[in-house]
């Protein structure tokens, strides 16, 4: 899903901006508010300083929210109204800011039940699903297997051993069969 949105952000004109990727599983209810939208200084307890969100840090570029499914239900709000206004506040502010960023979402939850199950907003997944991707599971495409594991392969081997490592037989074997 990421190397997808990232091609696309890459790929089009707005590849001179940042490409922003938001967590949205990873990332704890009660920070996630403040890493998106930032806030401001005395906001809550900790905040001595502004924070500049991701959002902010997006600029003109790409927001990548990746599982947008498991966003907390009070945030959906504030993210349909950055979709359809291109505007946010910060916490504890008063002051609506403007983001140019695009927005790309991603999600291995069915979003249509999700809202007929009260779970997700449904003016937010009509807002999202301008554009839809399916990207099948692994196990429905094996013939990317390979592809996929020797570019893993050569990335990691350059990255901790600093020189090409190659897939054996018996690996590749093994791949198949799994």
């Amino acid at each position: 899903k990421s190397a997808l949105a990232r091609y696309i952000h890459e790929s089009s004109g707005r590849a001179r901006h940042p490409f922003v990727t938001v967590q949205c599983a990873v990332i704890s209810p009660s920070l996630i508010e403040s890493e998106l939208f930032g806030h401001k200084k005395g906001a809550f307890t900790s905040a001595s300083e502004p924070h500049a969100g991701l959002i902010e840090t997006a600029e003109s570029g790409t927001l990548f929210l990746d599982e947008i499914g498991d966003l907390a239900p009070q945030l959906q709000g504030k993210l349909l109204r950055l979709l359809e206004e291109r505007e946010y506040v910060r916490v504890g502010d008063t002051v609506a800011r403007r983001s140019e960023a695009r927005v790309i979402a991603a999600t291995h939850r069915d979003l249509k039940q999700a809202v007929k199950e009260g779970r997700f907003r449904e003016d937010l997944y009509y807002r999202l699903n301008v554009l839809t991707v399916r990207i099948p599971a692994l196990s429905e495409r094996s013939e990317d297997i390979f592809d996929i594991s020797r570019l893993v392969v050569h990335d990691l081997s350059l990255r901790h051993r600093g020189r090409e490592i190659e897939m054996t037989p018996e690996l590749e074997r093994a791949l198949s069969t799994y």
